[in-house]
């Protein structure tokens, strides 16, 4: 039987001066609300309230804690408010802002600029329902990754990681800026402490150093996430998981596909960053930026008959017998950094 997920404060509820008007979303580590602050201005407020740590019944404001789960619960608070604090020295049109942050019914509040529009995955949902041979334009992709890696450059310039990049971690507005939202501090805090049940990734796009303790996370670990976004842009679906490519990589197989449709530049840009040896990825952002705005340089390589056969026929038999036969044409150096 599922766990109950601890109920969301009710519509009018006032917390820190703010009133609440509705529940926008929820998830494993908190509530984010919609609310109006004193001067009748909208505010998005995500409340620390962790499902796996905390319940809390219809009406009530207070979070409940087994004594078991106290101290990790105190301890995900602490980065928490941390992750608040420090993103509210960040100001960046790619990066939420935090307005204010503050404790109250013991747990934290951040409050944060409300933002109207939907989630990259929203769009590339859309966008694959379609059915185009492009999900999206390559300048579109190119365009859309510039303004992200502006904003993360800055984030990690501030000693931060966002460890849960997405689609649906990056927000397009009305007003097409791209902006990203839902750090994973207290995410990464948590992960780290006991046994934890709920998985600390996002199957896809999280890089394969996420699935081992004590691994060595950096810059090259959210740039991982960036290759698998810019991959779910152009096929529509997100990649296989780090375990699955460790296995049998079906990576190079399935952008072979996509030559002649894409830039062999880009495709290249996206096995660089996905790269499952984390020292054989762009170790900066810079070093990404730099490779993904050689536009004057693109080249599209057209698939033949006969390789386009290959490939069909190498994806009938990874499909079949679970095993994977690279093309020649498609091996582009997975790691290596593109020419």
């Amino acid at each position: 039987m599922s766990k109950v997920k601890p109920a969301p404060l009710p519509p009018d509820t006032v917390i820190g001066g703010y009133r609440v008007v509705r529940r926008v979303s929820s998830g494993g580590f908190g509530v984010v609300y919609l609310c109006m602050d004193p001067e009748g201005q909208q505010v998005a407020i995500k409340e620390y309230l962790p499902s796996s740590l905390a319940t809390r019944t219809p009406g009530e404001l207070l979070p409940k804690v087994p004594p078991e789960k106290l101290s990790l619960y105190r301890l995900g608070l602490k980065s928490f408010f941390e992750e608040g604090r420090a993103l509210a020295q960040i100001s960046h049109a790619s990066v939420v802002s935090v307005l204010n942050f503050f404790r109250e019914n013991e747990t934290v509040y951040m409050v944060m600029n409300y933002l109207e529009g939907a989630t990259l995955q929203d769009f590339i949902i859309t966008a694959r329902d379609l059915k185009q041979q492009k999900v999206f334009r390559e300048s579109t992709i190119r365009s859309l990754f510039d303004e992200v890696l502006r904003g993360m450059r800055i984030v990690h310039q501030h000693k931060m990681l966002h460890l849960d990049i997405k689609p649906a971690n990056i927000f397009i507005t009305d007003d097409n800026k791209a902006v990203m939202i839902d750090f994973g501090a207290a995410r990464e805090v948590l992960s780290k402490e006991g046994n934890f049940i709920r998985p600390m990734y996002t199957p896809g796009f999280a890089a394969p150093e996420m699935y081992r303790r004590d691994s060595a996370m950096g810059p090259w670990t959210d740039i991982y996430a960036i290759g698998a976004c810019i991959y779910a842009c152009m096929q529509g679906f997100p990649p296989n998981e780090a375990p699955q490519r460790q296995d049998k990589d079906r990576l190079s197989l399935a952008l072979a596909k996509l030559r002649g449709v894409y830039s062999d530049n880009l495709i290249e840009v996206v096995e660089w960053c996905m790269a499952l040896d984390p020292l054989s990825r762009p170790q900066s952002v810079f070093a990404l930026q730099k490779e993904l705005s050689r536009e004057g340089e693109r080249r599209y390589t057209k698939l033949t008959v006969a390789e386009k056969m290959r490939l069909q026929l190498d994806t009938l038999v990874a499909d079949t017998r679970k095993t994977v036969t690279k093309p020649g044409d498609a091996a582009s150096a997975v790691g290596a950094k593109p020419k």
